[in-house]
């Protein structure tokens, strides 16, 4: 089965992922901060990351450069609510250090479906 490890701090973010990706047949794992998602992945490697990026203990920033340096294939989507897409903005930081998609909260959850579908075809 196909799992994916859902990082954020906002516990009805990851609980609306969880339940719409379990929906469509997604093995769902949660983290509620940056610390807690890498050492997740670590032991247990996901087919996809969908990370925050205003976290506390570990943001998402550094979530993506960690998992980016250590599994060179991860494939991360991130969402952020301040992560403008202004060239200083946490969601062009996000896409700079690897992340395949990248979202502004609050997002539409069919984007994010697609997109989780999308990289886990390529």
């Amino acid at each position: 089965m196909t799992r994916i490890l859902v990082i954020d701090d906002n516990l009805y973010i990851r609980d609306v992922l969880r339940q719409a990706l379990e929906r469509f047949g997604y093995d769902v794992l949660e983290a509620p901060n940056g610390e807690v998602g890498v050492r997740l992945y670590q032991e247990e490697p996901t087919d996809l990351v969908i990370t925050g990026i205003i976290m506390p203990e570990k943001d998402g920033i550094e979530v993506i450069r960690e998992l980016r340096r250590e599994f060179a294939d991860v494939k991360i989507i991130a969402m952020s609510g301040s992560g403008y897409l202004e060239p200083d903005g946490h969601l062009f930081l996000a896409k700079k250090f690897g992340a395949q998609r990248i979202f502004v909260k609050p997002f539409r959850l069919k984007q994010i479906l697609e997109a989780v579908k999308d990289l886990l075809e390529t």
